[in-house]
């Protein structure tokens, strides 16, 4: 049932038991209840339909049959046609109206994107429709679905990847058009969306809404989320890092005495991955470690690394990184660290590919990535 502000009365034998329960009083709630009963019925018979069409399309026992065929499509349109009038019925200021079009728009992005992909046109229209500063997109529930159902459609929607990012960005205007207008919501629908893309390694389309929040002068960012995206704007591929001094505990194996580094423009290998983690970061446990593994065949491609640690203890620094075969460094700073600062570090671990000039080449947001860069770029090109 719906929470529309309107008076309900429910009959039934037990709530636990749905299918004695009834709703006798809330015509919005009936109107509810019909379509949550009739709508799934109907896209469970347009599936069939669509599988159907499809045997009559490319089966050539069946693709010389017309009439089955003008059938099917007859027969689909009038199913769309069917649910399309139920909702166009629906008085303007109900509060269903807008619920059920909009439910029925973020669960549908699955069936469209396998087995309906003449609908995603209109289907991320409609996403890039919503209007994100509507209160009732926030308390139905349906607001971090949405997000995510919108941008899951563009990133499956069988494009390239280059197209993918063009389409995100088109999608990011329109939902940024309204957004300027409420700050809250501005901030809110920000911050999630950019840890959306973050976890989905989609760096480009993040990178386009950091600089895009950031260069906006109506509305002020919350001060974590700016740090956070600031991060994009002064650390971009094509930048130049900053210069790491190291001033405090560290190591360099394989260095000798007379050529130990004490700042990262000391180095003078082709490519350095710059690394910012700590022993009380779980990930940083299983990555760092992975990168030891990898690093003779890096070392070997012309590829040092640095691991900067934010620890705070020198017990925990020396025990988490003795075993370590690359260059470790702490200055038991923390986030207050000048290295974590210059490089906006936010969370751990983090990692960026530098080129014998510090110019940034990838963020990597993985040791799988970086080892997939090395295979491709230093281990095949060199074959």
């Amino acid at each position: 049932m719906i929470l529309s502000g309107e008076d309900i009365k429910v009959v039934g034998a037990s709530l636990g038991t749905v299918e004695t329960i009834k709703i006798t009083k809330g015509q919005e709630n009936k109107w509810f209840e019909q379509y949550a009963k009739e709508h799934p019925r109907r896209e469970q018979a347009l599936s069939a339909w669509v599988y159907l069409e499809k045997m009559y399309r490319l089966d050539t026992l069946f693709t010389v049959q017309k009439t089955p065929n003008k059938a099917i499509q007859a027969e689909k349109q009038r199913i769309k046609n069917e649910d399309a009038a139920f909702l166009a019925k629906l008085p303007k200021d109900s509060y269903v109206s807008w619920f059920l079009p909009t439910r029925k728009l973020v669960s549908s992005v699955s069936v469209v994107a396998q087995y309906r992909t003449e609908e995603m046109p209109a289907t991320i229209a409609a996403f890039r429709a919503l209007d994100y500063t509507d209160q009732r997109l926030h308390k139905s529930g349906l607001f971090k679905d949405a997000i995510e159902s919108h941008f899951w459609l563009l990133e499956n929607s069988g494009r390239s990847l280059d197209s993918v990012f063009i389409e995100m960005k088109i999608s990011i205007d329109a939902m940024m058009e309204r957004l300027t207008k409420d700050e809250k919501k501005f901030n809110e629908v920000t911050d999630y969306l950019f840890n959306l893309l973050e976890r989905h390694s989609l760096f480009q389309a993040s990178e386009y809404l950091a600089i895009k929040v950031l260069n906006e002068t109506s509305c002020t960012i919350n001060s974590d989320l700016a740090k956070q995206l600031e991060s994009y704007r002064a650390m971009k591929k094509g930048n130049i890092a900053p210069d790491i001094i190291f001033n405090g505990d560290f190591s360099a194996p394989g260095y000798g005495q007379n050529n130990i580094p004490t700042k990262l423009s000391d180095l003078k290998n082709k490519y350095t991955v710059v690394v910012f983690g700590a022993s009380w970061c779980q990930k940083c446990t299983e990555e760092v470690p992975e990168i030891a593994k990898h690093y003779s065949k890096w070392k070997a491609q012309g590829v040092e690394v640095v691991f900067v640690s934010l620890d705070e203890s020198k017990e925990l620094f020396k025990n988490f990184t003795s075993i370590f075969p690359f260059i470790s460094f702490c200055d038991y700073q923390k986030w207050n660290s000048t290295a974590v600062k210059d490089y906006y570090v936010f969370g751990t671990p983090t990692m960026y590919l530098l080129n014998e000039k510090r110019e940034i080449l990838l963020r990597p947001n993985s040791v799988k990535q970086m080892e997939s860069w090395v295979d491709w770029y230093l281990v095949q090109g060199n074959k």
